[in-house]
């Protein structure tokens, strides 16, 4: 059986996003359907069947992955990658997504170059953000900030350089002045919530940023 649009769509995206939940899959692609989780599960299968697909029954809801992922059934990654796929639904809620990268490279990471969980452009405005659902030490925060620093004094990345937002039920203590704009918060939409009341920059940037739109 040739692939539908839609089928096609789907495999493009887990492959972009490495693993996605059936729900989330559903709420994507089925979202105008009388019963999508229904129906994302009869796609699903049939994808699985002709070998298009793969996945996890380790979960629940059951885990899809795209024909080129490898990653194991039970991989700690996988709660990595389903946390950077909500909050891509965030932003899309939220409206003005116009890019959504999952760990771009702009170097290798030995060299000390950064790593970036997310880089997107949402409302005009560029962000780089790390989802940190493990918790880490200062001298790990520090140490992460810092190749950012890299990054930006490399030049790679056209001015002006992107926010900095960190997704984490931690709060760090980031005291240093760093070249461009830090933010922490627990979620994507508690970050908006914030900026529709006062900022709240962890530092003051040596040079102006973009200014998100908040609506």
């Amino acid at each position: 059986m040739s692939l539908t649009s839609r089928d096609k769509a789907i495999i493009k995206t887990l492959d972009k996003f490495r693993v996605m939940d059936r729900d989330s899959i559903a709420e994507l692609f089925f979202a105008g359907l009388k019963n999508p989780k229904y129906a994302a599960n009869n796609v699903l299968l049939r994808l699985l069947r002709d070998g298009e697909i793969q996945r996890s029954t380790a979960f629940i809801p059951y885990c899809y992955f795209g024909p080129s992922i490898q990653m194991k059934a039970q991989s700690h990654k996988i709660g990595h990658f389903l946390a950077i796929l909500n909050v891509y639904k965030e932003m899309l809620k939220l409206g003005d997504l116009e890019s959504f990268l999952v760990e771009p490279k702009y170097g290798r990471k030995k060299d000390g170059c950064c790593e970036p969980d997310i880089y997107a452009h949402f409302r005009r405005t560029p962000f780089f953000i790390e989802v940190q659902k493990t918790v880490y030490s200062a001298n790990q925060m520090d140490e992460k900030l810092e190749r950012y620093v890299q990054l930006y004094d490399s030049g790679i990345i056209a001015k002006p350089f992107p926010h900095v937002l960190i997704l984490s039920d931690q709060r760090y203590a980031i005291d240093e002045n760093y070249p461009f704009k830090v933010f922490q918060s627990e979620s994507f939409t508690e970050f908006m919530s914030s900026l529709r009341s006062e900022p709240a920059p962890v530092n003051r940037p040596s040079e102006g940023g973009v200014r998100i739109v908040v609506k």
